[in-house]
């Protein structure tokens, strides 16, 4: 074990060393820290976690009024990133509430990766997190369906049913069907609600999302 531990530093110095990250976001989560040191945030805001759906949405303040949120997403980040980085970026808070946007990238990442697969990783990062805050409030946000990504959106709604059935029998938990709001009547993703990479949203989709989530998250 003395070995093992010994071996990770070994290649964690060195990474540094060379500007390289040690693990995929390691930059983006030292950002997040360094921050915290030189002024850490408040008790009893909201958390946002998860991917760049939520890092983008800059201000995603303005959009809930009387509603402080805390934003703690970074990058393309899938449940395995947030999984390796909760001691990070959800553990040393104390949330009010827990909003979650995560998953769509765990199947961008590879044709091979399946809804099973992907649930399974939600729910074991959902246990550790009721471990650490068993009354606190969860929000879990869709996959949404992206036009760059259409190919996926059977998984997307696979997974989506998988975890919002799951969530309705757990204490605190609650479920934002965003999904079934960015499609159009012949359920395809809409157009003008995504900016140039057919991705990520502009203000029309984040206005989707607001409407949605505004009677979900606690005053």
């Amino acid at each position: 074990m003395k070995k093992l531990v010994f071996f990770f530093w070994v290649v964690l110095l060195s990474c540094i060393a060379q500007g390289q990250e040690p693990f995929p976001y390691w930059n983006d989560i030292q950002q997040f820290k360094k921050a915290d040191s030189v002024s850490f945030p408040a008790k009893k805001q909201i958390l946002f976690i998860g991917s760049s759906s939520f890092t983008l949405w800059k201000d995603a303040q303005d959009y809930f009024p009387g509603k402080p949120i805390l934003n703690r997403a970074f990058g393309g980040s899938t449940l395995v990133d947030l999984t390796r980085y909760r001691y990070e970026v959800i553990f040393p808070y104390q949330p009010k509430q827990i909003v979650m946007y995560c998953g769509e990238n765990d199947f961008a990442a590879s044709d091979t990766v399946t809804v099973e697969t992907v649930v399974g990783r939600f729910k074991a990062l959902f246990a550790l997190i009721r471990a650490r805050y068993p009354q606190v409030p969860f929000l879990y946000v869709s996959m949404k369906p992206s036009p760059s990504r259409a190919h996926l959106m059977a998984k997307y709604k696979s997974a989506n049913d998988q975890i919002k059935s799951y969530l309705s029998e757990q204490k605190n938990t609650s479920f934002a069907d965003v999904y079934s709001a960015m499609l159009k009547a012949d359920g395809s993703p809409m157009d003008d609600i995504f900016v140039g990479d057919r991705l990520h949203m502009n203000a029309k989709g984040y206005a989707i999302w607001k409407r949605i989530l505004n009677p979900l998250l606690i005053k």
